[in-house]
């Protein structure tokens, strides 16, 4: 199991071998995670999307942590009304999951998410 993340100080984000820098590429998930500061909740959301994404998107994804302890004007731009919130910005539509994201299946199903044919 890999270290705990660190408590975002203000949006940061995280990305994984992402080959076009306008975050444009088809395939690339988006995501924006609203949490509290370092609430129990908001590490275990930060925690499960990193591990979910190295799961299930490994190198097709980019992750944006916001912390609304911090800047709580960031809630505005997503309609966030309960963190922690994760909004799944591309590809389009824009999809949202509340909660730590603890369980895979809600995570998949509530972002649409199929896996690839092999």
């Amino acid at each position: 199991m890999s270290p705990l993340p660190e408590a975002p100080d203000e949006a940061r984000e995280h990305r994984q071998d992402d080959p076009d820098p306008a975050g444009l590429d088809d395939g690339v998930y988006h995501f924006r995670l609203y949490v509290a500061g370092r609430t129990p909740n908001s590490v275990a959301a930060i925690e499960n999307l990193t591990r979910l994404c190295a799961t299930h998107l490994p190198g097709r994804h980019r992750i944006q942590v916001l912390d609304l302890v911090k800047n709580p004007e960031l809630a505005a731009q997503d309609q966030i009304m309960a963190i922690p919130t994760l909004v799944r910005s591309l590809p389009p539509p824009l999809k949202r999951v509340i909660g730590t994201l603890s369980d895979p299946d809600k995570f998949l199903i509530g972002l649409e998410y199929y896996r690839p044919a092999t």
